[in-house]
């Protein structure tokens, strides 16, 4: 009877010596060590959605005690345990004021990832970066012009301590934006992209999103500071950044973009969306306005919230438009949507996603007047779109042609964090990022920034 507790000890310790070995051979084995910084934005979450590989199983996460810290934490468990392909996270939590300096000094970890509160991000970031941590970010990286040079400063810093700054362009990951930009390439079909003029841009990308919906499979609970533009960044610095980053990347692929000449900004505007305290309580679960939005709030009861915005400029001579508007809540069986057109020589190309559509993004070639045998250079380019993308088709309808795509390609926005994710993972094995890279990252957050600066002088 002795013998059983005796055995019950070392079988535990047995159990405990096998997890601390089991630990310390994933660090040994040169594993990405995650850390989580201040993890206020539901993105931060998705990073973590399924397992990584080369990715070490517990993740230190770095945080003032409250509401955000707590969502965050829920997330994760949530991939943990769900029936279908759960994952094995394991969050180690500090909780503390001093979390940004905790997580410096015990430097537990090798790949930042930030998902939050825009306001600090740009300094977080810097001193991040002078620290020697790598850095993956949520867009976006600086909201104002003010910060601008700051994280120009920090793409020196992590250049100088050899470690990698990128953002979370998860858009690029879009099937139907990587086959408008494949057939972009293909001057049989597609001709040259037009420079277009102001009133009628060569490239137009429109987006539109909503303050309440359905994130992994529940009604996403939003912070309150979501809502107030100095956290959260105006609308003309948030989501655009995502459509200026198509821009160059679809327009100019794996082509350095100077900001200092190749971008010229034309006019830009900036407006509210409106939000009653009824529907801000249902994204919130809080009662009532907060003091730092009282700012915004009209007769007590309408919070009006400066979430839209319109960039008009010229990227290397094209002219581009870009526009982000904010609904409270999407129509039904609806969610957000996207709009882009590039205009070419021989063929237009262009995504909707209306009621036509079933609220799903589709793409068209549809030729411009004048142009000839289309159907046949369709024909004839199909096959090199295939060869990358079995399977893809055309399909004649009454205004052109209608890109047949596989399901197997539309994995839908929360996958694509893990594709982003695992890019990243890829440059740090390779230890660079492509050229590219860097000036254009600075490239379109000068862009945002100073449009923004342009739309708060324009009435």
């Amino acid at each position: 009877m002795k013998l059983l507790p005796t055995v019950g000890i070392m079988c535990m310790a047995a159990m405990i010596t096998a997890c601390q070995s089991s630990e310390k051979s994933e660090k040994a084995s040169g594993k990405i060590q995650l850390i989580t910084l201040d993890p206020g934005h539901f993105h931060a979450a998705l990073v973590q959605k399924n397992s990584l590989e080369g990715v070490d199983s517990v993740v230190h996460v770095y945080a003032p005690d409250g509401p955000d810290l707590q969502l965050h934490l829920d997330r994760i468990n949530g991939y943990n345990t769900r029936p279908e392909n759960p994952t094995h996270w394991k969050e180690e939590v500090y909780k503390g004021a001093d979390f940004l300096e905790k997580m410096i000094a015990e430097k537990k970890g090798n790949v930042v990832v930030m998902a939050g509160n825009n306001r600090l991000k740009t300094d977080y970031i810097q001193k991040t970066i002078d620290a020697g941590f790598n850095v993956l970010a949520d867009k976006p990286m600086v909201i104002e012009a003010s910060k601008f040079d700051a994280l120009k400063n920090a793409f020196a810093s992590a250049e100088k301590n050899k470690v990698l700054l990128y953002d979370i362009m998860t858009e690029r990951y879009e099937i139907t934006t990587i086959l408008q930009r494949a057939f972009s390439q293909q001057a049989d079909v597609f001709g040259t992209l037009e420079k277009g003029t102001p009133d009628n841009p060569a490239v137009t990308k429109e987006s539109v999103h909503h303050f309440y919906k359905n994130v992994s499979g529940s009604i996403l609970t939003r912070p309150a500071w979501f809502m107030d533009v100095t956290q959260q960044g105006e609308g003309i610095v948030d989501v655009t950044t995502h459509l200026v980053d198509l821009v160059q990347w679809e327009c100019f692929p794996e082509q350095t973009i100077d900001y200092q000449k190749d971008i010229s900004l034309t006019s830009a505007r900036r407006w509210t969306t409106d939000m009653r305290l009824s529907q801000f309580k249902a994204i919130t679960k809080q009662a009532a306005f907060p003091d730092y939005l009282k700012k915004d709030v009209v007769n007590d009861s309408l919070l009006k919230v400066y979430s839209n915005g319109e960039i008009n400029y010229q990227l290397k001579g094209v002219h581009a438009k870009v526009s982000v508007t904010w609904a409270y809540k999407a129509p039904e069986g609806a969610g957000d949507t996207h709009y882009s057109i590039m205009r070419g020589t021989k063929a237009n190309l262009i995504i909707r996603q209306g009621a036509p559509q079933q609220y799903k993004p589709t793409l068209y070639i549809e030729a411009v007047p004048g142009s000839k045998d289309l159907e046949a250079s369709i024909k004839t380019v199909l096959p090199k779109i295939q060869q990358e993308y079995p399977g893809v088709e055309v399909k004649k309808i009454a205004t052109g042609w209608e890109v047949i795509i596989p399901e197997k390609y539309k994995e839908g926005h929360e996958a694509h964090f893990g594709r982003v994710a695992q890019k990243y993972l890829d440059y740090l094995k390779a230890g660079s990022l492509p050229a590219w890279e860097v000036p254009n990252m600075i490239a379109k957050y000068y862009t945002t920034t100073q449009a923004l600066e342009l739309a708060k002088k324009t009435k």
